[in-house]
């Protein structure tokens, strides 16, 4: 992993897709650990979160997690999710982040060294390549270690350094779970803003 200690960085963390990619591999993230973790690196200027949140919701299990960050040390970035039934009846919620990814990455390159983006979206890899001709380094944060690999090749070719997630994370796990298990985690940070309160073990 390369860092330049001077240099000034800005995280980028579609949550979602942190969330999945985490939960495949069997661990909650601590994202205070995480931010400390990028700060020993280098010099963080910004820390994005990205997250679509339902607010047709009363209580949202997202909104735990989206207070904590706010009021260390995040940027938080949301939307409302659209909620729809899909052919087959079944209940879909769509949150799609990746304008509002697009356009703060644009915005702060002038003022960045390197962005560290926690996505494997093949859609951002044309952004990529934009914020690259600022001449801004970006590492791409996913892991090919699931099944299937939460990374698109196109995206990880583009990148200027792909970090395995799988490598990194003993950095800033909160503690080990069970691949794939969903539960409700009540201390700390949450970790949890994706799953269901009424599966928790």
């Amino acid at each position: 992993m390369h860092f330049l200690p001077n240099e000034r960085i800005a995280l980028f963390i579609d949550g979602a897709n942190l969330y999945s990619a985490s939960r495949n591999l069997g661990f909650d993230v601590d994202y205070r650990n995480l931010l400390e973790f990028f700060r020993k690196k280098a010099h963080v200027i910004r820390a994005y979160y990205y997250s679509a949140v339902l607010e047709t919701e009363e209580y949202s299990p997202l909104k735990p997690l989206t207070d904590w960050l706010a009021y260390n040390g995040y940027t938080l970035v949301t939307k409302p999710a659209k909620e729809f039934t899909d052919a087959a009846g079944r209940r879909r919620v769509k949150g799609n982040m990746d304008i509002e990814v697009a356009v703060d990455m644009l915005e702060l390159a002038p003022r960045i060294d390197h962005a560290i983006l926690f996505s494997g979206d093949s859609d951002f890899r044309r952004l990529v390549e934009a914020v690259q001709r600022k001449g801004v380094r970006v590492s791409v944060v996913s892991s090919i270690r699931t099944s299937p690999p939460m990374v698109a090749d196109e995206l990880r070719r583009q990148a200027d350094q792909f970090l395995e997630l799988a490598e990194i994370a003993p950095e800033f796990t909160r503690r080990q779970t069970e691949p794939r298990v969903r539960t409700v985690s009540l201390r700390g940070t949450p970790a949890e803003p994706y799953a269901d309160p009424t599966d928790a073990a």
